[in-house]
């Protein structure tokens, strides 16, 4: 008997609410397949098979919460499957009486109804949106295939099928609202009928079906929405029918080219927009809602000021090209600004700890340790992977680290122990052209150094003008925590680190 338990969940997360179960207890499951989805206040939690067989007895049902380490489920070896489906079998035909009614109407097999229900949705959120159904009443499904998804105030939930069936009756539309534990619709499940229209009863009617997907297939959500903001339109969807799914969209934009058309999603866009008044109204997502929420919380609960300086980048400019190509064929990893600005803010901490420490109701909580925080833009929204004990890293480390967490960031595969801990946040600006802002503060942290555009300017050096290629820093910080002198010194340390890079190995 192999135990399933609750995985780690990251820093100063103790427990997370069972949402949804993806197998029932008598199931075939094979190692590593997903079990079950787990809902903290952060982000969703999978867990995986540890061992092939069959699950055998779910100890934490949906809804319930659940500590680090409790135990889940149990998963038997295939060999002792056998009293479990049975059990659950006679589950199913003393559970529903309509079951009766459904096998006189169907060709034969012992089919039930089934509620297919709004999974738990974390916890603090109470109800969702119902944004796109996927399968409409009359059309058959498999286990664990998408059935629709809810959009809630953090993420967008898609609702797998409980079983493999036939949905009945949708009772929550599109667009409506639902609530946590609710219900979604209605399917009916036949483990011998429901294969078998789709294979011999729909094959004289295939034409009629294409025709109508033509008109109706409507690509998930969070697909469209990556399309619209990275200007993708023609991406091969892998859903029923054509369908664009999210996982297609990141493919596309991990290749750097969109895939072969989608006949049904391609032409849509240009028809609305030739509809389109001078005016758009666009009902904001759940997702973008907290967004703006916690932004402007962030802003309220901290007394935020920024301050700024400039670097002179002529030195560290010089010392990576001399040795980028040294760098890259010893260590494998390219030679960027990040790290230098890692190190730098590294160095420039550890005199200043204030802007590396966090206010914890009436008490000031002093890090011995950094974690850099590297804000990054990715499709999916904004996101800060976390470096963990970067003072204590070299360059090379740092740029491997900053590479590995970037691109699980832009592929969305990010988990949530690398977006926690952080105790400062980097955020470049400059990668897109900004050349001077002030970025706001990730709470609880008290400080984040805000990177710009790097631009040859004229500078007076030793009494002459030269150009030189200057960036901007800004410095957002907690004025309840980090007084101005501190953060003005802040600055100062990272802008002599850049501008005499040997500081830094000097520990000056």
């Amino acid at each position: 008997m192999t135990e399933v338990r609750v995985p780690t969940l990251g820093e100063s997360v103790t427990e997370a609410t069972v949402a949804t179960w993806f197998k029932q207890p008598g199931d075939k499951v094979a190692q590593d397949e997903m079990l079950c989805e787990l809902e903290t206040d952060k982000v969703t939690v999978e867990v995986p098979s540890p061992a092939a067989g069959t699950l055998s007895e779910i100890v934490a049902s949906e809804g319930e919460t659940v500590g680090v380490d409790a135990l889940l489920a149990s998963i038997a070896a295939a060999d002792d499957a056998g009293p479990e489906q049975p059990k659950e079998r006679s589950q199913k035909e003393n559970g529903d009486r309509a079951e009766a009614k459904d096998e006189k109407s169907d060709t034969g097999g012992s089919g039930s109804e089934m509620d297919v229900m709004v999974p738990t949705l974390g916890e603090s959120v109470s109800e969702a949106t119902v944004s796109t159904w996927f399968k409409k009443p009359g059309e058959a499904f498999a286990a664990d295939e998408m059935l629709c998804e809810l959009e809630t105030d953090k993420v967008s939930v898609e609702v797998p099928a409980p079983a493999a069936g036939v949905l009945t009756k949708v009772l929550a539309e599109e667009g409506s609202t639902v609530e946590a534990g609710g219900k979604l619709a209605i399917m009916s499940t036949d483990g011998e009928a429901a294969p078998a229209p789709a294979e011999d009863d729909d094959k004289p009617d295939e034409p009629a079906p294409d025709a109508g997907a033509d008109k109706d297939v409507e690509d998930a959500p969070s697909a469209k929405k990556l399309m619209a903001e990275n200007d993708l339109s023609d991406v091969q969807g892998t859903g029923k029918d054509g369908r664009v799914m999210k996982e297609d969209v990141l493919k596309a934009m991990a290749s750097g080219a969109s895939s072969a058309p989608a006949p049904a999603a391609a032409p849509r866009a240009p028809v609305a927009a030739e509809q389109a008044a001078r005016e758009e109204r666009v009902k904001m997502t759940k997702l973008r809602q907290t967004i703006a929420k916690r932004l402007k919380d962030s802003q309220n609960t901290a007394a935020m000021l920024t301050t700024y300086n400039e670097v002179d980048m002529t030195e560290v400019m010089a010392l990576r090209n001399e040795y980028k190509d040294l760098f890259l064929k010893k260590h494998g990893v390219k030679l960027g600004f990040m790290s230098f600005f890692t190190k730098a803010c590294c160095h420039a901490l550890k005199e200043v700890p204030e802007v590396n420490a966090e206010i914890d109701g009436t008490d000031i909580v002093y890090k011995n340790f950094v974690n850099i925080g590297i804000a990054a833009g990715t499709p999916q929204g904004l996101v800060v992977p976390v470096i963990n004990d970067a003072d204590s890293m070299s360059f090379a480390t740092i740029e491997k680290a900053i590479a590995e967490k970037g691109a699980k960031a832009r592929d969305g595969k990010l988990s949530m122990a690398e977006m926690q801990g952080g105790t400062f946040t980097i955020s470049n600006g400059g990668v897109y052209g900004s050349l001077m802002s002030s970025p706001i503060l990730n709470p609880p942290q008290s400080g984040i150094l805000g990177m710009h555009k790097i631009q040859d300017r004229p500078m007076a050096i030793n009494g002459e003008v030269v150009i030189r290629p200057m960036m901007y820093l800004a410095l957002s910080y907690d004025h309840r925590i980090v007084d101005g002198k501190g953060a003005v010194t802040f600055l100062v340390r990272v802008k002599e680190a850049l501008e005499d890079p040997r500081r830094l190995l000097m520990d000056l």
